[in-house]
């Protein structure tokens, strides 16, 4: 799957294939109370307000929703992805058949509540490191078939995304690691010494650079200030430092910035992830990392409050 554009376009072949999956999962062969109660020729628009302040993301899809159950549909919308909107304000306006709304109003209000939490959320991350120059970005935890939405919805509320999928950046972590302890080259009886050295990283940092395109982005996953060293050392252009206390985040900083200095380089990008919460996100930024990643933007937010009313088009004879 590939990474959506700045803006959400719901005529890509993934996101039309999840809008035709959940139409088809909520609905199956028919609708059978709007079939049985309302007039096939009945026509309606229906108001999507916020039932709570939130960043909104998502709209873009309701035509793409609607319009799959009834051709003449379409929506008006009154505020953009990525704005922040108050308890109470119109989002976006659907007309269409009566039924096709009464239909599609379950799937477009579950797109729409899940992306706007999400959004919701990035934004307060986003918002608690203040001025800082520290990035808030996702993580591969995203629900299965959504990471794409996901992702979107990261960037509306004003975050960054990490990698799309294993496919598109070398991400070197503690489980590769492992696995490479008795395996090829690293399969020594000196092992132990030479593991996490700056000559370690140095070979793991070589062997991707011969097989990746020119100018990918190897990022190695540490867990201790001189690990962070050394791999720094062994040309790794971003340190991912996992689950580290502020303290250690703080002086892999130093040592990695005076590494820098020294050898007169920009020096690697240095993330943080594991245990990030909005009460700790601020002075995590504040040790002077570059980007701080959260797997809950995706994975925890909560959903945000957002309605359907549906009313009826009269015909004035």
């Amino acid at each position: 799957m590939r990474e959506s554009a700045s803006l959400l376009n719901p005529h890509l072949p993934e996101i039309c294939a999840l809008i035709k999956a959940a139409l088809t999962e909520d609905i199956g062969m028919r609708d059978v109370t709007s079939e049985l109660l309302v007039p096939s020729d009945l026509a309606a628009t229906g108001t999507i307000f916020a039932k709570e302040a939130g960043v909104v993301a998502g709209l873009p899809l309701l035509t793409a929703i609607f319009s799959g159950l009834d051709p003449d549909a379409f929506a008006k919308t009154f505020v953009r992805d990525g704005e922040a909107v108050k308890k109470g304000a119109r989002l976006a306006q659907v007309s269409g058949s009566a039924r096709a709304l009464l239909a599609g109003e379950r799937t477009a209000l579950n797109f729409l509540q899940h992306l706007s939490g999400i959004a919701t959320l990035t934004r307060r991350f986003v918002a608690a490191v203040g001025k800082s120059p520290c990035r808030i970005l996702d993580t591969r935890k995203t629900t299965p078939g959504l990471r794409l939405l996901e992702k979107y919805a990261v960037r509306a509320g004003g975050g960054q995304n990490h990698r799309v999928g294993l496919f598109d950046q070398a991400l070197v972590k503690d489980n590769h690691i492992e696995l490479m302890r008795s395996h090829g080259p690293w399969a020594t009886r000196h092992e132990k010494e030479k593991l996490k050295s700056a000559a370690f990283y140095r070979r793991i940092v070589e062997l991707l650079r011969a097989k990746l395109p020119a100018g990918s982005a190897i990022e190695i996953e540490v867990e201790t200030p001189m690990e962070a060293l050394a791999a720094a050392q062994g040309g790794a252009d971003i340190l991912l430092l996992d689950n580290m206390p502020i303290a250690q985040i703080r002086e892999a900083a130093r040592l990695v910035r005076a590494q820098s200095r020294k050898t007169r380089t920009a020096g690697p990008l240095l993330e943080v992830s594991g245990g990030v919460t909005l009460a700790r996100v601020r002075a995590i930024a504040a040790t002077g990392v570059d980007r701080i990643s959260v797997g809950a933007l995706t994975h925890s937010a909560p959903a945000l409050d957002i309605a359907m009313k549906i009313t009826p088009i009269r015909n004035e004879k």
